[in-house]
């Protein structure tokens, strides 16, 4: 990291990947989409779920959510590789939530991806997901809008 545009480029794909969590929780279907080139694959082996293009990636992301009763995502720093107009990079991620079928899932995992710089700025070009621990146990705490009755 030797010039100001490696910082810059850093900063922007740490935005990048704050944005897609951000989008998500926030319902907002049409940002998230945009946050991928139009080629994109968005890839989550545990579910057998491998997403190709916007449209597709948006229609599953909402049809996805819309399974949780609550959800939160958070998104910690990870490497990210210039290489020009490209970059890879892996992202930390701590996730937790209830289904509205009643289970629960609490989950520490790993984005792979793979980055490219285009007129609207960095996209994603590959995400590929990766859960490093799982926990089923019945979270202990409750959103108010989605406590048990």
């Amino acid at each position: 990291m030797t010039d100001l545009q490696d910082v810059a480029d850093r900063v922007d794909i740490e935005a990048l990947r704050a944005e897609f969590s951000d989008a998500s929780l926030m319902h907002d279907w049409d940002r998230f989409a945009s946050l991928f080139t139009p080629d994109a694959v968005w890839a989550m082996p545990h579910i057998d779920v491998e997403l190709v293009g916007r449209e597709e990636i948006r229609t599953e992301v909402e049809r996805l959510r819309g399974t949780w009763a609550f959800f939160v995502q958070t998104v910690h720093p990870g490497v990210i590789l210039l290489d020009g107009d490209a970059a890879t990079g892996r992202a930390y991620v701590a996730e937790f939530g209830r289904f509205r079928d009643g289970r629960y899932l609490l989950n520490y995992s790993i984005y792979h991806d793979r980055y490219r710089r285009t007129p609207d700025g960095w996209r994603f070009v590959e995400r590929r997901y990766e859960i490093r621990y799982v926990d089923t146990t019945p979270l202990t705490g409750s959103a108010p809008e989605a406590a048990p009755a």
